[in-house]
């Protein structure tokens, strides 16, 4: 195999590319970070060479850290219903439970990422327990208290609402908004408790459509669930994301405001990007789990002429020896669906 075969490109922004050299037989995963890069500037990395992004035009005004599927209080880790594809893994017995280990990784490199806001994007618990709210929100809400906002997953909506209500800040709420410098942000509660699609109701439709028609800046939209794409073929009402006719409502919102610049989901424990015909180069995007391989979150930097998406991988010592162990989750297919392609992780809008 060749030495390209053994590096992957984990990130790419307009000043920095960070490169992981997956673990091999007793070696550890290793870090590799180029820094203080020029921005579109090809750079030889020591397997060929990878370009750094443009950056857009104007002063940095603003960043931006998101988190989804946390699942705080799991404990085994590659498990589908109705499927059997294995491995299931498991701390082991002593050790701090994974979820724990991932996200004191992902808190301490937000926290020295200073951002101006972090964005929860559900499934911050693993059953929904009271215990388990309690965990996320003394892991990060202690740290980035009112940088932090946060809405529900599937794996958070449990039929007992006076759960989230309690909780500082609230999960449930259908609609939330901040203003930063260069960008509004827009957080919506996709969740249908009891399942594991989501919705988009028309009260958060109107909402959202009044709040770019107001928004004198960009407005980017966050969510957990997906949506199902409109030129699909196929519309089972059943669909893991947001349901076929919501999400016809939730792209209708967005090709009749211009303003509305992307939309940023969990769920999937993947990282992909697609664009949809009635919404042009808006990117509808898909970031992959805090949780297990590759131990995701992402950074958005606002510029006065556009934004970034760089994506980041936990890489504490401990997070990657346990990322690295979920590489053989579902009979090792779980790495190319989950890491995607480096287009998916990082790119400018």
């Amino acid at each position: 195999m060749s030495a390209s075969k053994l590096i992957e490109v984990t990130t790419v922004a307009e000043d920095e590319i960070v490169l992981h050299v997956p673990a091999r037989n007793e070696n550890e995963a290793q870090v590799l970070v180029f820094s203080d890069l020029k921005p579109d500037t090809p750079i030889d990395v020591g397997i060929g060479e990878v370009r750094t992004l443009s950056k857009p035009g104007g002063e940095l005004l603003s960043t931006i850290a998101t988190i989804n599927d946390v699942h705080l209080g799991e404990i085994e880790c590659g498990v589908i219903g109705g499927l059997d594809l294995g491995p299931i893994l498991r701390s082991n017995e002593g050790d701090l439970p994974y979820p724990e280990v991932m996200s004191h990784a992902v808190v301490n490199e937000i926290e020295i990422s200073n951002p101006d806001l972090v964005v929860a994007k559900g499934d911050l618990t693993s059953s929904g327990l009271e215990e388990e709210f309690d965990s996320f929100f003394k892991m990060y809400g202690s740290i980035f208290q009112d940088k932090l906002i946060a809405v529900r997953g599937n794996h958070d909506a449990k039929d007992d609402s006076t759960i989230y209500s309690t909780k500082n800040p609230p999960v449930d709420i259908p609609f939330q908004e901040r203003v930063l410098p260069g960008v509004t942000v827009a957080l919506i509660d996709t969740t249908l408790p009891g399942s594991s699609g989501g919705r988009f109701t028309n009260e958060q439709a109107e909402w959202l459509d009044e709040l770019a028609h107001r928004s004198s800046e960009p407005v980017l939209v966050f969510g957990h669930h997906h949506a199902w794409d409109p030129a699909s073929r196929v519309r089972p009402q059943t669909y893991f994301g947001i349901n076929p006719t919501d999400s016809e409502k939730l792209v209708n919102v967005f090709s009749n405001n211009a303003n509305l610049r992307g939309y940023f989901a969990g769920h999937t424990h993947r990282n992909r990007v697609r664009r949809f015909s009635l919404t042009a180069e808006v990117p509808w995007v898909e970031v992959a789990a805090v949780k297990d391989f590759p131990g995701s979150w992402c950074q958005y930097k606002i510029y006065e002429g556009g934004f970034l998406q760089i994506h980041r991988r936990a890489s504490s010592k401990d997070a990657l020896k346990w990322s690295e162990n979920c590489r053989s989750m579902y009979g090792g297919r779980y790495v190319d669906y989950a890491f995607g392609e480096l287009e998916d992780r990082c790119f400018s809008f």
